[in-house]
This record gives structure tokens, sequence and C-alpha cells, in this order.
């Protein structure tokens, strides 16, 4: 899996907006991923909390990363829908996604987007999306 993960890790480092935030691959199954971001000053809103849109950027890219370990690399998000459940606030947020089902052109995966502080875990966001191979 080591080879799959270096692989990976390329492909979010050729990201210039990933690359921009700060994200990293910190693991990867045959059908999971996760992608870890440090927080800081610059991704936050004006009550102090993770914005959004930073939120909704790491659940579209662990789904899409996820739906890539089934469908292979040439892939594009299809559709996602996101639910914020509480405010990020911590160090570092980490999402976790995974494919549900997996067809020939698509897959359907989950994601779970979590904020660490103080050495505790807590859900700040659950996602859902299609991820669809490109059409030539």
């Amino acid at each position: 899996m080591s080879e799959v993960l270096q692989i990976v890790r390329q492909v979010l480092d050729s990201q210039p907006f990933s690359v921009l935030l700060g994200a990293r691959i910190s693991a990867v199954e045959s059908k999971a991923i996760s992608i870890e971001l440090p927080v800081r000053a610059e991704l936050l809103q004006q009550h102090g909390f993770v914005h959004g849109g930073v939120l909704s950027y790491l659940a579209d890219n662990a789904l899409t990363f996820a739906g890539g370990l089934a469908l292979g690399s040439k892939i594009v998000t299809s559709e996602y829908k996101i639910n914020y459940v509480r405010p990020a606030v911590g160090e570092l947020l980490v999402a976790r996604a995974g494919v549900v089902y997996a067809g020939s052109r698509q897959a359907v995966c989950r994601c779970d987007v979590f904020v660490q502080q103080n050495g505790t875990e807590k859900l700040v966001a659950t996602a859902q999306g299609t991820i669809s191979t490109q059409a030539d």
C-alpha cells in the first residue's frame, strides 16, 4: 500500500489549492483515505470557527480520492452533499472517506470530517457524494 500512498500524495501535491491550504494525505487503505489539514488563522471565519468552505473542500477532495481508489485516476466529482454538525474549533482537521458502493463508472462515497483539539476528536461535518469516471 505504500506505493499507492506515494502516488496519492503526489496527486494531492500537484493540486495548487491543496498546497495553498496545507492539506496532506495521512492514510490510504484499499478503498478509504484520510486527509489532514492543520488549522490556522487564515482558515477561520468571523466567529473563530473553521470556514465551512474549508470543511467542504476537505470532504470533496476526500470523497474524490476514495472514489479514485475504486475507479482509477480519471475521475471527477458528480455531486456531493455536506451536513455541518458543529462548529470546527481545534488544531487539526481530519477527513476520512470510504467507498459505499462502486460500479464500473461511478462510486458512491461517504466522508466524515473531524476536528482534533487537546487529544480529543469531534465530528464537525459528514458528506456523501458520487464520483464518476471522466468521459473521453
